[in-house]
């Protein structure tokens, strides 16, 4: 970053002070990862100059031959990556690709249904305080008594209002999704089926999870998390003849002209995801999940639903006496990098719980034995932070030099 330090040091030290921070902890957060240099390469590149507002072959600009290729490519693999007949790889997060939906398809005042915050669900599937919520009419679907989703409980609902739109997915929930059965549902009862995998397209595209393409009428996703590619969003469908509508209210609808080096960089992750590499490192993030999951169970932290089938585990904080705030800043302090999330069985609708995952762990070469010793330390954590412990202490110490250990180990693995 020489141009940066010399034009802008400010900007350019306070860039290096995150990297930092990055290298010298463990980030446990389930939507965090670390892209590949060639992703990178690809998002830093000349694109970054470039304006094409439209679509390949029919730009509102001259001299788009290349980008069009570049988006025809990415769109090509994320439609073979997932099995899609129709994609579009312009949303420029996971949330504007669902106002997308909601916009092609609803009025204001149309009811959707989707799964409640405290249950794991997303803010933009009808939440309040966002415009799915205030431009439409809420509702929202709880859990089973085990934690899971039960498509009975969300047809009785379904049946209930009669929705315009079905929402599957989530950002706190641990287990996969019956999708298969959430599309009976929706058929059943006439609303259109929205699937956000936003957390588990990678997982899908290792085939570790059901590909929800097969069953909903259109899936969103993030490109990031566990796809491991640069920030931003994706639409898909099975059902070309949605394409039209869906692309309208992408642009002109929602968005000017498309971010160019996102989405090459978006065809490198979408290119990368489809090897046997990324299949192994998928199947090691959640093997990881569980091992980090079995570790705060041994030692007596409860786990939301009893474990997970995906990249992340969600503790129960209530029997140490702890909010799931302060315990998530007492971990930061101590290099591990968490954040606070509600819990289905709350009552009180508390942020009681702590959600812990392992893609970018994982993509720094930490393994699911290594993710059973992070858990101990996160427990010695919770447990030090519960008892009102400095982070700066001996036992803080202590633990922050396990950590580096585990750091150091799997930073000798990388190539």
């Amino acid at each position: 970053m020489d141009a940066l330090a010399r034009r802008d040091p400010e900007i350019a030290r306070l860039m290096e002070a995150e990297t930092a921070r990055a290298r010298g902890t463990l980030s446990l957060i389930a939507s965090k990862n670390v892209s590949s240099q060639a992703v990178r390469e690809a998002l830093g590149g000349g694109l970054t100059d470039k304006y094409a507002e439209g679509y390949p072959d029919d730009r509102f600009h001259e001299g788009c031959g290349a980008v069009d290729r570049i988006e025809d490519l990415a769109i090509d693999r994320a439609r073979s990556l997932f099995a899609a007949a129709w994609a579009n790889v312009q949303p420029h997060s996971g949330s504007s690709a669902n106002l997308a939906v909601l916009m092609a398809f609803l009025r204001p005042g149309d009811r959707i249904l989707g799964m409640s915050g405290s249950a794991g669900g997303h803010f933009t599937h009808g939440g309040a305080d966002h415009l799915s919520g205030r431009w439409l009419e809420g509702h929202a679907y709880g859990l089973g008594g085990d934690g899971r989703v039960d498509p009975e409980i969300v047809r009785r609902e379904a049946k209930r209002l009669r929705p315009s739109l079905l929402v599957a997915g989530g950002s706190f929930h641990p287990r996969e999704i019956p999708v298969a059965d959430l599309a009976g549902v929706a058929e059943e009862c006439g609303a259109l089926l929205l699937f956000d995998m936003a957390h588990t397209s990678g997982l899908v595209a290792a085939g570790l999870h059901a590909n929800p393409v097969l069953h909903a009428h259109v899936v969103s996703s993030t490109t990031h998390k566990t796809l491991r590619g640069p920030r931003g969003g994706l639409l898909l469908s099975r059902r070309p003849d949605l394409g039209a509508r869906l692309d309208a209210a992408i642009f002109p609808g929602l968005q000017g002209g498309p971010l160019l080096h996102a989405i090459a960089a978006k065809a490198v992750a979408f290119g990368e995801a489809a090897s046997e590499d990324f299949r192994a490192y998928a199947t090691c993030v959640v093997a990881g999940a569980r091992r980090l999951g079995d570790a705060l169970a041994e030692e007596g932290i409860p786990l939301s639903t009893g474990g997970t089938d995906c990249h992340f585990v969600v503790a129960d904080l209530r029997g140490l006496g702890i909010a799931g705030a302060p315990a998530a800043a007492f971990l930061a302090e101590i290099g591990l990098v968490a954040n606070k999330c509600p819990l289905p069985d709350d009552p009180e609708g508390r942020l009681s719980g702590i959600r812990l995952g392992t893609p970018s762990g994982t993509s720094r070469r930490l393994g699911p034995e290594e993710f059973a010793a992070v858990g101990t330390l996160v427990v010695r954590g919770l447990r030090l932070a519960a008892a009102g412990g400095a982070p700066d202490g001996t036992e803080g110490g202590a633990i922050r030099a396990g950590l580096a250990r585990i750091l150091a180990a799997a930073d000798g693995r990388r190539p």
